[in-house]
């Protein structure tokens, strides 16, 4: 069996993860992206088995019966967000680095099953208020869901020090930089 590395980037909902991580996947070539699996409905810009493997909710509860994931969350209620075994595989028999874009309970769980072959990133944001603005320029959460998702955020931001690191994106192309070299680094060593 090949040595097999993971980069696992974490971060509260509108902080600046998947920027990053697109950015990470367009400068490494040895990256390869590991698609999530979810129980929502897909947003108008996304596509299966592209953004996500979109399941119902009776399918990936069907799923985690038969042990389908690496890890899953139900980050809100009926909403469930997983990590197909079947997806790390594929990536792996293609020689890649497995890059991940998860949540950040779905992060704590990646680094548990990877250790030292997963380097784990928690993605900050400079600020809740700064969070908040985001997420409203984003347009697509009702008050509702921008509720809910602040509330995450500022209790997903107690976990950032089960991190490997912490980067603060207060400066989008700066913590590009920052994270190109930690990822190169960890894959080249």
């Amino acid at each position: 069996m090949s040595y097999k590395k993971a980069i696992i980037v974490s971060a509260p909902s509108g902080a600046g993860k998947t920027t990053i991580v697109n950015y990470l996947l367009s400068q490494i070539k040895a990256l390869s992206f590991s698609i999530s699996a979810c129980s929502r409905a897909p947003r108008p810009h996304e596509a299966d088995g592209v953004n996500y493997y979109f399941l119902s909710i009776d399918e990936f509860k069907r799923r985690i019966d038969n042990n389908d994931f690496l890890e899953w969350e139900e980050v809100y209620s009926d909403m469930f967000y997983g990590t197909l075994k079947v997806e790390v595989e594929r990536l792996w028999s293609l020689g890649k680095t497995i890059i991940f874009d998860v949540d950040v309970q779905g992060g704590i769980s990646l680094k548990k099953y990877f250790g030292n072959n997963g380097l784990s990133i928690f993605i900050s944001p400079p600020s809740l208020e700064s969070l908040l603005e985001r997420l409203q320029l984003r347009a697509t959460e009702s008050k509702n869901s921008l509720k809910k998702r602040l509330d995450k955020a500022g209790n997903e931001m107690t976990y950032q020090t089960q991190f490997d690191r912490v980067l603060i994106n207060d400066d989008l192309k700066g913590c590009q930089a920052e994270a190109l070299t930690l990822v190169n680094q960890f894959i080249k060593g």
